[in-house]
């Protein structure tokens, strides 16, 4: 039998189903909307396959189906014992600038700075990592990155073109006040 070379093209197929992270942010926020705190507590059983995960992992499409279920957990994390949702807002960055207490928060705090740093350090998507900044900004009362940029940034973890990294960094050290007079997509 020969061989049989794949078809022009072959390599460049879209997904048959494309992901769609404000979709699942949607299905998400409309859980702890609705209180459905079972499905909710599924998805913060991490490493666990339950119907809940494949569900948050459609959202994913073919390529993105283990992130989306990841981020779905990191939601639910979050959200353990809220009563509204929270969308978030801006990057991780900008969320770990929020972490901290009365001595100071973001970079003026040591413990804030060194979680930033583990995260931006890691060549591969450090979840633990990103399991502990959620949890410090719910402990610290703070709102979270948008869960919708979130899942872009971490889709694009490997691209050196976003330079997702560097750029959570800079959002994160960037004096009050100076928000959006840096550019972070050179």
């Amino acid at each position: 039998m020969t061989e049989q070379s794949p078809p022009a093209g072959a390599g460049t197929q879209p997904s048959r189903f494309p992901h769609d992270s404000t979709a699942l942010t949607a299905w998400l926020t409309a859980l702890v909307r609705n209180r459905e705190y079972g499905t909710l507590a599924e998805l913060r059983r991490d490493r666990v396959r339950t119907n809940a995960h494949i569900r948050a992992g459609w959202f994913g499409g073919d390529d993105h189906r283990d992130l989306f279920e990841r981020m779905a957990f990191l939601f639910a994390l979050y959200h353990q014992g809220r009563p509204a949702p929270s969308y978030g807002h801006g990057s991780l960055g900008a969320a770990a600038r929020r972490i901290g207490d009365g001595t100071g928060r973001g970079p003026d705090n040591p413990g804030a700075q060194r979680l930033l740093d583990r995260v931006v350090a890691s060549r591969h998507i450090p979840w633990r990592h990103l399991q502990h900044t959620i949890t410090r900004l719910r402990s610290c009362e703070q709102a979270p990155p948008s869960w919708s940029g979130l899942t872009e940034d971490l889709i694009r973890w490997h691209d050196r073109k976003a330079r997702v990294a560097y750029r959570w960094s800079v959002e994160f050290h960037t004096p009050p006040g100076a928000a959006g007079t840096h550019r972070t997509d050179r």
